[in-house]
């Protein structure tokens, strides 16, 4: 296995805004400006490891991982498997040197949402000291009672599962990583915190650690924080506190908001450091 000659990785989560309205299932063409503008975002970005939500259609992911290989020399794994019930799926992208291992959906994580997505996990290993579950999530979207209640759903069962997890012997002393389009409002949907939270194991960075309050670009040029980073509670020092940002991808690419939303993503990055020694 190869081996970083870096101190810190850097964990990134992106929504790509999959999902074609009126034509859903037809997802981002590679033909289209949308996906190359990704691909070069994606490129300036340069995490070590990014969990991308609402990958659509499932062969995009690969058709990004070729395009930053041959387009701006940077090179990455893929990891994903085609969600049950949806054609929004999520998956990783990795740089060679870390060893992800172990793809699985955390069972009934979809909750009462019919057609909802799962929650994707791996493990993840870097280097002889950092060990983690990486967990990408894309909950139901929103603002109303009746949403806000499905996602109680999920978040239980995703909440239940990480405890179960952090109680099993062989992985007490792992870190969990929580990250993805949580579509929940810091304040707001209070519920769904509680019951992600689990037995009080996760710890929301994204609601304390985290300068900027937006990440979702609306129609009407507002934005909202509705995705989500949260490492668990004990055993996850590794987290570097302040490093959480958002990503200025729009500005990276030479854009305002509103035109960023149209031709890239609706979605910001967000961007945090691990120490791996």
């Amino acid at each position: 296995m190869l081996t970083f000659s870096h101190s810190i990785a850097r964990f990134a989560v992106w929504n790509l805004a999959g999902n074609t309205p009126f034509r859903p299932g037809d997802g981002i063409s590679t033909t289209s400006q949308k996906a190359l503008n990704q691909a070069k975002g994606l490129a300036l970005l340069d995490a070590e490891f990014v969990t991308l939500v609402e990958v659509s259609p499932i062969t995009h992911i690969d058709w990004l991982a070729q395009t930053l290989r041959d387009e701006y020399g940077v090179e990455y794994n893929v990891t994903i498997l085609p969600q049950p019930d949806s054609h929004l799926h999520i998956g990783f992208l990795h740089k060679p040197g870390i060893d992800v291992t172990n793809p699985r959906f955390v069972p009934g994580s979809e909750g009462d949402y019919t057609g909802g997505r799962q929650a994707f996990a791996v493990d993840v290993k870097i280097g002889t000291k950092f060990e983690a579950t990486a967990i990408g999530v894309h909950l139901k979207s929103g603002r109303g009672k009746p949403e806000q209640t499905l996602r109680d759903t999920q978040c239980e069962v995703l909440g239940n599962w990480m405890t179960q997890l952090q109680a099993t012997p062989g992985r007490k002393t792992d870190m969990i990583l929580l990250s993805g389009d949580f579509n929940m409002i810091p304040g707001q949907d209070v519920s769904n915190f509680h019951h992600l939270g689990g037995d009080d194991v996760m710890d929301f960075v994204s609601c304390w650690d985290l300068q900027d309050r937006f990440s979702h670009i609306l129609s009407k040029g507002r934005a909202n924080l509705l995705d989500g980073f949260a490492v668990s509670r004990k055993f996850s020092t590794d987290y570097i506190r302040g490093s959480l940002r958002l990503f200025p991808m729009h500005w990276t690419l030479d854009m305002g908001r509103e035109k960023f939303r149209e031709e890239v993503s609706d979605h910001l990055p967000f961007v945090a450091s691990f120490r791996i020694f």
